[in-house]
């Protein structure tokens, strides 16, 4: 399937400005403001709750002080979960967020969930060659394909050989920003649903690349829903689809993302599940990313 109604999330202790990931995230901007882990914190707690609130599983751990992980509220980077019982940890291309893979983690949701085999493919960061799960990579879980844009947190190789070890179909392409600078992970650009898919086309400059993310979109049923690259830096590509305890369809986003749609795009979203949002401002500005992020889904079978 291609939701779950279970998440995995990491309750920040010293969340900041990471300057590791900055160079290559141009979503992130520094605050000057003293209290930003207690915003942050403020804000991860409304939307655990909203999640909680509307049906949805959520687990949340929390992040410890040492070692030093300011990004820890970003699981979905180190680890993905499948339904056939594996788990997947990745190759991270900042040192301090490589700190975040923690196997008290994957012991904790063992009590809950069955874990077949773990395959663990961060060996790739001896070779300077990364993938960070599925921020590098929009799944298609129910038609096994993996969307990637391929950056310095984003190496095809990587791509390809996680694409072998699972029977996925990579399509792999360049995409930039308005200043042509490569986004730095694929879920800023695209979100794939079970029957839609939102995406910044406008961000794949080739046009062989577009037209063949696009037709192979369309292809595996998905309406295509276009956002612009304003919307995309507004987070309007950072969502994901969830079901919850009803297995009723939700979109989950951030405030800001839901704002700065249309009501032509609200429309047509809105036939294919029920959309729900949070402030994450504190979070965006700082972190560079938004509600997805945050969301590591968990498809293991349960016990």
């Amino acid at each position: 399937m291609q939701t779950t109604n279970h998440i995995l999330m990491i309750r920040p202790v010293d969340f900041k400005f990471n300057e590791q990931t900055a160079a290559n995230n141009k979503f992130q901007i520094a605050s000057t403001a003293s209290d930003v882990q207690t915003q942050a914190l403020q804000e991860f707690d409304a939307f655990a709750a909203m999640l909680r609130a509307n049906g949805v599983d959520v687990t949340i751990v929390d992040d410890t002080l040492q070692p030093e992980t300011p990004d820890s509220i970003f699981p979905n980077n180190w680890v993905s979960f499948h339904e056939d019982g594996s788990v997947f940890l990745y190759p991270m291309f900042s040192e301090n967020r490589r700190l975040e893979r923690r196997s008290e983690i994957l012991e904790e949701l063992k009590g809950k969930f069955e874990v077949n085999h773990v395959s663990d493919i961060s060996f790739y960061e001896n070779q300077h060659a990364f993938l960070e799960g599925t921020g590098s990579m929009v799944l298609d879980r129910t038609n096994k394909i993996a969307y990637a844009c391929l950056s310095v947190r984003t190496d095809e190789e990587v791509l390809n050989n996680f694409c072998m070890l699972t029977g996925y179909q990579p399509v792999a392409f360049q995409a930039v920003d308005s200043t042509n600078f490569p986004i730095y992970h694929t879920n800023v650009m695209m979100c794939i649903g079970d029957k839609f898919a939102v995406i910044c086309l406008d961000s794949i400059k080739n046009e062989e690349e577009r037209q063949h993310v696009a037709l192979t979109l369309v292809d595996s049923g998905k309406q295509i829903i276009e956002i612009t690259l304003e919307q995309m830096n507004r987070f309007a590509g950072n969502m994901l689809q969830v079901s919850n305890a009803d297995n009723e369809s939700l979109l989950v986003m951030s405030e800001q993302a839901y704002l700065s749609l249309t009501e032509e795009q609200i429309s047509s979203l809105a036939k294919y599940c029920r959309m729900i949002h949070a402030p994450l401002y504190t979070i965006e500005k700082n972190g560079g990313g938004s509600a997805r992020c945050m969301l590591a889904e968990i498809h293991l079978p349960l016990k």
